[in-house]
């Protein structure tokens, strides 16, 4: 009688623990889809399901506005100075900013600066190449910004280009995240600190309330030589890149300046340390290319991706073609493209046709039906696997960056986009998605709809999932 008695006390106990989990992931700033798995779950199975939320439960990432304060206090004249300076090389009075500037503007706190130069980089062996012909170039420093990094001949290329910078003099600065970058041994990264490298995790765990965090992700991939050049897209560092369709941006003029305070900020959370930089926006002359670089993440006091993105959607008034490797939107951006698609809108998104993880791929298979029917084209490319995210507005606005259609990017990660103004520009980008789409397969409802009853299950379990993948 009094073992009953225990084990009824401890299941209220679990029970009321789940209760009041349950309540709390309800409160929290999520998709309704999200505070909803969360509660059922937390109180129908709360012994399995309180440890995930303990881990995986957060929405907000904390300490890293904190730490940036003290930060931003110590060197504000300095960073006053430099808004200034960045408000000088200001993009004003261009109609194809207008949709979407302020909201910019309100997010970044910067403008769309102008006197840029962009450089579309197809693929990985384009990508490296311009990188290390980047780093061999600089005369200062080189700051480097990684979220998966490999001990191979792509990472060891990279670290050797660093090496020979550091051993001339360069500053160099190497920040990756630990969790991407889990089987990446201490042996690649000892020759960098004995040539006097800065190499720094991002330290996502540090603090007593991000102890158990490991699901916030510092995803952004930079790179930034002097202040002046800049580099931004879907490229990791590693050998399996050289395999995938993606792309990167290589920027020289301001836009480099915004890359550079993103790096400067996260190294500030990761080392407490502040990094010396030039902090003179380079304008190239006889370029004019307006660029805006949007950082967004997890410590943002509103959903600025989100924001971002259903703004962006929302502004086209022709055409939303869109590139994503993971397919599993939240209700704001599942709205927005439809929406687009029914008011004319050629919404057009390209996707894998076979994804690398297998749990996300389920989830994105019961979104089929939600965009087709309402006039989205979905395509899946054929040739290897998708991995660069772009998305282009219309034929002036468009975006290269790490963000990912799905919550972990929206929510979750710290990213970062680049937004690119240009006309000429854009029809490089355009050029590119329709050699792309030409390399597709047409998506219906079907590749839903006709699979097996244990596929469609599974694939709606996923999609309860999608909040935390």
């Amino acid at each position: 009688m009094y073992g009953v008695t225990l084990t009824a006390a401890l299941f209220l106990i679990v029970e009321g623990i789940g209760i009041a989990f349950g309540i709390d992931a309800v409160l929290r700033r999520r998709s309704s889809q999200g505070a909803i798995a969360w509660f059922i779950g937390l109180v129908a199975l709360p012994i399995a399901v309180i440890p995930l939320y303990l881990v995986f439960g957060r929405t907000r990432f904390h300490g890293y506005v904190e730490a940036l304060r003290g930060a931003e206090a110590e060197v504000g004249e300095r960073l006053s100075a430099w808004h200034a300076d960045m408000e000088a090389v200001a993009a004003t009075g261009d109609e194809d900013l207008a949709p979407v500037e302020g909201v910019v503007r309100a997010l970044t706190g910067i403008p769309f600066t102008r006197g840029n130069r962009v450089t579309l980089l197809i693929d990985a062996e384009a990508t490296y190449g311009a990188m290390l012909d980047a780093i061999r170039s600089a005369e200062s420093y080189v700051l480097v910004q990684f979220y998966i990094v490999r001990d191979d001949n792509s990472g060891r290329a990279l670290r050797k280009a660093l090496i020979e910078r550091a051993k001339a003099g360069v500053r160099c600065v190497f920040l990756y995240d630990e969790v991407g970058s889990i089987k990446l041994p201490a042996e690649f990264l000892a020759p960098m600190r004995d040539a006097g490298i800065e190499v720094s995790a991002f330290r996502t765990r540090q603090g007593i309330r991000n102890r158990f965090q490991i699901n916030f992700r510092n995803h952004r991939k930079l790179l930034v030589v002097d202040g002046k050049t800049g580099f931004i897209g879907g490229h990791n560092l590693g050998d399996e890149y050289l395999k995938y369709r993606d792309t990167h941006l290589q920027i020289d003029g301001p836009a480099a300046q915004q890359m550079q305070l993103t790096i400067a900020k996260d190294w500030c959370w990761a080392t407490r340390r502040i990094l010396q930089l030039d902090l003179t926006p380079y304008v190239v002359e006889g370029h004019d290319v307006a660029v805006s670089i949007a950082n967004t993440g997890p410590a943002d006091l509103t959903p600025n991706c989100s924001v971002l993105f259903s703004t962006l959607i929302g502004a086209a008034k022709e055409r939303v073609w869109i590139t994503s490797p993971y397919f599993v939107p939240d209700e704001v951006l599942s709205r927005a493209l439809q929406a687009a698609a029914l008011r004319g809108v050629d919404v057009r998104i390209l996707l894998p046709d076979e994804a690398d993880q297998r749990l996300v791929e389920l989830a994105s298979f019961t979104y089929y039906d939600d965009m087709t029917s309402c006039g989205v084209k979905l395509y899946r490319y054929r040739n290897r696997f998708m991995h660069h995210k772009v998305i282009l507005i219309d034929d002036a606005l468009s975006g290269v960056g790490t963000v990912n259609m799905d919550n972990r990017s929206l929510y979750l990660n710290f990213e970062e986009t680049a937004l690119v103004a240009d006309r000429d520009f854009a029809r490089k980008i355009e050029a590119m998605l329709v050699e792309d789409f030409a390399s597709s397969d047409d998506v219906h409802c079907t590749h839903f709809d006709e699979r097996s009853a244990p596929f469609r299950i599974a694939a709606q379990l996923a999609r309860l999932t999608s909040p935390i993948l």
